[in-house]
């Protein structure tokens, strides 16, 4: 490497901690238009404390340009970091590069994160990295988390279990069944708003979710009909 190129390479490293967005921008951008494995420690490291959205995903575009023998190791690293954004970011991140060798790293513990954007990441990247043959397995876990959070929270959970299929049937029903007491109530009207979901796809989360309240405020369980 010449004087000139580690110069460059220190002007565009300070430039992603610049004070101004529109800078961060436009060099995360121009080490994703011409990736240097110099650079993946530094775009890991600002994922994991960049405040806005946009540059956030810039930063994650750079990243699946490098070589994912570079990339991998490192967002492993981070996935398991004390810092939520850390996790979420790399998460997000191992879920668009898609190399299913990040699988083993989607824990229980990251799929029930108490974080709800490190969660819904975590069930993005399990959709798209779960093995063939998982997905039941998978789709057990995630239904631990049926009647969690806010609306945007539930929808995230209920567009990856639709993702997985068929095989999360039994996980719903087996959750509808089981919430049987009025703190179970939100349980239930998730899992009756994914299965709608599931076999309408185009019915839409807030009409699912209305229609599935009116079945447990009626007690009926969903199946009627069926």
């Amino acid at each position: 490497m010449t004087g000139q190129d580690a110069d460059a390479i220190r002007v565009l490293q300070g430039s992603l901690e610049d004070g101004r967005s529109s800078v961060r921008l436009r060099a995360a951008l121009a080490v994703g238009t011409a990736p240097d494995p110099r650079f993946v420690g530094k775009l890991v490291e600002r994922c994991a404390v960049e405040p806005e959205f946009f540059v956030r995903d810039m930063l994650t575009w750079a990243l699946t340009r490098h070589p994912v023998s570079m990339t991998l190791p490192a967002l492993l690293r981070e996935v398991r970091s004390e810092r939520a954004q850390a996790r979420s970011q790399a998460l997000h991140t191992l879920s668009k590069i898609g190399d299913r060798r990040a699988w083993p790293a989607i824990t229980r513990a990251l799929l029930a994160d108490a974080d709800d954007e490190v969660a819904r990441s975590a069930w993005r990247a399990a959709v798209v990295l779960v093995p063939e043959g998982e997905e039941s397995g998978l789709a057990a876990v995630l239904a631990t988390q049926l009647g969690r959070g806010e609306r945007e929270t539930q929808l995230s959970l209920s567009r990856a279990l639709v993702a997985l299929g068929e095989v999360v049937l039994s996980a719903l029903r087996a959750a509808t069944r089981a919430a049987t007491t009025a703190p179970d109530r939100r349980v239930r009207t998730h899992a009756l708003a994914t299965e709608r979901l599931l076999r309408d796809p185009d019915a839409g989360f807030e009409f699912a979710i209305e229609e599935a309240k009116r079945v447990v405020a009626l007690g009926g369980s969903g199946q009627e009909g069926r």
